[in-house]
């Protein structure tokens, strides 16, 4: 059963994500996979026992979930509610008061393409997200979207099967560090939009956003870029989006 929602509550929630060092650990946490206390220090530059403190308040508050490899502890986004909420101020800070910041390659390679979550964002992520409507096989409407039999015969002969392996009530995410799956305990949509903060547009999320973010990594279209949100788009998938969705990617 859900808590009951109070402006206490609330502020709770939104005082441990509003702290500094807590925000740029969940930050870092949004490409869908599991860090260390170590790596999440580095993050939020800040010594081993604050970040062990940090951990500590976010675990507890089930913002965040706790992996065990053999002796070592990583840390991931506790469920996908999590990382749809961080989405949602990531956007809201979007669009907040411009503050000067210098820019650098970082600034540009996210905006190209990244993972938010377990999922696609950025240009790449909206080109993806477009090209799938264009043909009609996804339909989009309300922040939610419709696989066309159409689609759903493009996914399978991609190599996507939205029904495999998914059982009632379950749903996948990216576990540990390896990017193997695991499963949630609660119900995922099969295709939801996320508004896109750097294009102010849509991209895909949901089952299907985290499906074919998996099956990109796996054919090589794309790779992650070391110690990033960053994803880069190897030579193999520029030569595959341009046969398969019609767009040369950045």
């Amino acid at each position: 059963m859900s808590n009951l929602v109070s402006g206490t509550t609330l502020a709770e929630i939104a005082a441990l994500i509003g702290d500094v060092a807590r925000a740029n650990m969940l930050s870092a946490l949004m490409d869908g996979r599991a860090l260390s206390a170590g790596e999440l220090a580095y993050h939020a530059g800040v010594g081993a026992p604050t970040t062990s403190g940090h951990l500590a308040k976010l675990t507890e508050a089930q913002i965040l979930a706790v992996e065990k490899q053999g002796r070592h502890r990583y840390y991931r986004l506790a469920t996908p509610a999590v990382a749809q909420a961080l989405e949602s101020l990531m956007s809201l800070s979007a669009e907040g008061p411009k503050r000067h910041r210098p820019t650098g390659p970082h600034d540009e390679a996210m905006r190209a393409a990244r993972t938010c979550y377990d999922h696609l964002a950025g240009r790449l992520g909206v080109a993806i997200a477009d090209s799938l409507v264009a043909r009609d096989w996804l339909r989009l409407a309300d922040g939610a979207g419709l696989v066309t039999p159409e689609g759903d015969r493009f996914l399978c002969e991609f190599g996507i099967d939205l029904n495999r392996g998914s059982g009632k009530g379950r749903t996948t995410g990216f576990g540990a560090r390896t990017g193997k799956r695991s499963h949630e305990t609660s119900a995922r949509p099969l295709c939801r939009t996320c508004l896109d903060w750097s294009e102010r547009r849509p991209h895909l999320a949901g089952r299907l956003g985290a499906a074919l973010c998996q099956h990109l990594l796996q054919k090589g279209w794309i790779e992650r870029v070391k110690d990033s949100r960053a994803i880069a788009v190897t030579p193999a998938g520029s030569a595959g989006f341009a046969d398969v969705f019609g767009f040369v990617p950045e």
